[in-house]
């Protein structure tokens, strides 16, 4: 598990400030905690972190010496600047389920011939005890033919009796599409030279 370094944060210095000093501002909140930690974190820190975890990651949040587990719960990311702003944290408690997400990532592209894969649902939301949490929900195209669709009830997360999916469970994940091609087949031509009679 990654762990992220940072620090509490005077509200007494605004948001903007921070940002300017290489800072991205998160909060920590949690069902046990009395109240959220406003933190902050180094940039370059928090940059590294998205390199491989993302919304939904579990962390190991260590905040001036004190450690927890926590879930990346939301990120704002800036496309004008290219940044992350603000990054959200949940404390984690062993015996609590709590609401999250996982990317779907589709593995397998190179043996699902004949068609196009066309992926209609990037994450799926579940809710879970931390022991079951996972940031990535892996899909298998490789033995899909041309007209097959994966749903959400297909999903490997789907029949895991310790976590409850959010998404409707006939939300379709992937499909593979027959490849129309622009050239006329016999049919169209025939119904051309009626057309035009």
């Amino acid at each position: 598990m990654n762990t992220l370094k940072a620090e509490k944060r005077s509200m007494d210095v605004k948001a903007k400030k921070l940002r300017r000093e290489g800072y991205v501002t998160g909060n920590v909140f949690g069902r046990e905690m009395k109240e959220s930690v406003p933190v902050k974190i180094e940039k370059a820190t928090v940059d590294r972190l998205l390199k491989t975890c993302h919304k939904g990651s579990q962390v190991m949040l260590d905040i001036e010496g004190e450690k927890m587990n926590v879930l990346v719960k939301d990120v704002e990311f800036n496309p004008l600047k290219g940044q992350v702003d603000e990054i959200d944290f949940q404390a984690l408690v062993s015996n609590e389920k709590v609401h999250s997400v996982a990317e779907i990532v589709l593995v397998g592209h190179e043996k699902a011939a004949g068609g196009v894969l066309e992926q209609l649902l990037e994450e799926v939301q579940f809710k879970a005890y931390p022991s079951a949490l996972v940031d990535k929900v892996e899909v298998d195209v490789s033995n899909m033919k041309v007209g097959d669709s994966i749903k959400v009830k297909d999903l490997t997360l789907s029949s895991d009796k310790d976590v409850d999916v959010m998404t409707d469970p006939e939300t379709t994940v992937v499909t593979l599409q027959y490849v129309h091609n622009n050239v006329p087949d016999d049919d169209e031509d025939e119904a051309a030279a009626e057309t035009a009679e």
